[in-house]
């Protein structure tokens, strides 16, 4: 190496060691484990197992992957409609809420994160389960808020017909309000136990909610104690303005698959915008992007690994995958290399926010339905590379305000190995990853206060003469 690029190195080196130093924000790492994976044809790789979507001994060995490598939560995503062309993870996988109980029993600080919706449950429903996951985790738990897109979703629970996106928002916000309620039926020392008393709890700790709203009617308590972290995390992943506003007034962390580097960075200022606008520090509201790393020991490793991943999506599967935001539509009437058909309003009732941007960059560059298909199924470059060069992507992105920390969603079977062995080292050696956890509970991980229970506040203000 010549010396002046020796000398080089060795100063990057040393502004970023006094960069760490004087920085404490730090990267949050997420690992959504997808069984045989997000596409369509994962499952087809030699090295894949094809039962993983239902192998507890696979979810077992990612989640403890994570959280050697000191991961800030696992991610179980979840759908309620299937059809036969619905992908292999979706066709037969865990609930979320299940899987993640189990999980809660073989790692002790990751963070459990449970996709469920809002438009197909009811509160109490929803408040009891995830108070059981973070009290069986010690305050682990997470709640990734969903409102449902697929309309045949309403097929499974009797219903005539799906809820119109912007009523799903309603509810939204009318189900996390009353779950959130619950949540604080008792405080925090409400349970007195006093063998000698014959006194169980504290009858004034004990409180009824009594909701009356546009959409439920749930009166309370809650039937289970608060967690060491007092609440479940809040996530969400708003992309259209009802969601966006939803995401920034009751979200704790955000969920985004950005199109590019510019397009995280606005969305992370818009985010972080509209959270104030709600009387938030946007500081206490991380965005986390989703990516699909490939990781190669050289540059050699990178592509040969790359193509794996790119061999996997055919142009089939892609249409299918495309047709999803658009309550699956079937593309495959269309001519694969005319322009993108102009498809009206076909998505404003589904994932609204991902059909108008995938509209939108299809009149923008001009792209053909192959073009565009094969665009939102096949990995990008943008974290393909090796150790150092991924490791330099998510810094730079991080460093730039377009992300607080990444979601780890894994394109081949050894992807989250090779990342939490090869990246993360790299990471956590310039201090932007923890090397140990600082807590137990998942607010720790984040560094987020517990909550004051909404009673104790209301018993302990004086009263008004």
């Amino acid at each position: 190496m010549p010396c002046s690029t020796v000398v080089l190195h060795g100063l990057l080196m040393h502004i970023r060691q006094e960069v760490v130093l004087v920085s404490k924000r730090q990267i949050h790492l997420g690992a959504m484990i997808h069984g045989v994976g997000h596409g369509w044809g994962e499952w087809r790789h030699p090295d894949a197992l094809a039962d993983a979507s239902v192998n507890f001994g696979f979810y077992k060995h990612q989640a403890q992957l994570a959280e050697a490598a000191k991961f800030d939560f696992a991610f179980i995503a979840d759908s309620l409609h299937i059809h036969a062309r619905s992908s292999p993870h979706y066709l037969n996988r865990f609930e979320p809420l299940t899987i993640l109980s189990a999980l809660a029993a073989v790692t002790t600080h990751i963070g459990l994160v449970a996709t469920v919706t809002v438009s197909y449950t009811e509160p109490f429903q929803v408040a009891r389960q995830f108070a059981s996951l973070d009290l069986i985790s010690g305050g682990r738990a997470g709640w990734n808020v969903v409102t449902s897109w697929l309309s045949g979703t309403a097929d499974n629970f009797g219903k005539d017909q799906h809820p119109p996106h912007a009523v799903r928002y309603r509810i939204a916000r009318e189900h996390v309000e009353v779950v959130q309620g619950l949540w604080d039926s008792w405080e925090d020392d409400a349970f007195t136990r006093n063998k000698q008393t014959g006194e169980f709890f504290d009858p004034a700790k004990l409180h009824t909610l009594g909701h009356q709203g546009e959409f439920f009617k749930v009166k309370g308590p809650l039937n289970i104690q608060r967690s060491p972290q007092g609440q479940p995390l809040i996530f969400q992943a708003g992309v259209s303005e009802d969601g966006r506003d939803f995401a920034a007034q009751n979200a704790d962390a955000i969920f985004v698959n950005p199109e590019s580097f510019s397009d995280a960075r606005a969305y992370y200022q818009d985010l972080k915008q509209r959270a104030a606008r709600h009387g938030r520090d946007p500081d206490q509201l991380f965005i986390l992007p989703g990516i699909r790393p490939i990781v190669g020991r050289d540059e050699a490793e990178v592509e040969r690994r790359y193509q794996q991943a790119v061999d996997l999506v055919s142009i089939e599967d892609a249409l299918v995958a495309l047709g999803r935001p658009f309550n699956d539509y079937d593309f495959s009437q269309h001519a694969l290399d005319a322009p993108f058909p102009d498809l009206g309003s076909l998505g404003d009732n589904s994932h609204k926010g991902t059909a108008d941007q995938l509209k939108q960059l299809a009149r923008a560059e001009g792209l053909s339905l192959r073009e565009l298909a094969l665009r939102f199924s096949r990995p990008r470059r943008d974290f393909a590379g090796t150790p150092e060069q991924v490791a330099d992507a998510l810094q730079s992105w991080f460093d730039s305000g377009a992300a607080d920390g990444f979601i780890i969603n894994s394109l081949l079977p050894d992807g989250l190995q090779f990342f939490t062995e090869l990246v993360v080292p790299l990471l956590q050696g310039r201090g932007l990853v923890r090397s140990e956890y600082t807590g137990s509970t998942l607010r720790d991980s984040f560094g987020l206060s517990v909550p004051t229970n909404s009673n104790t506040l209301r018993r302990k203000q004086p009263a008004v003469a």
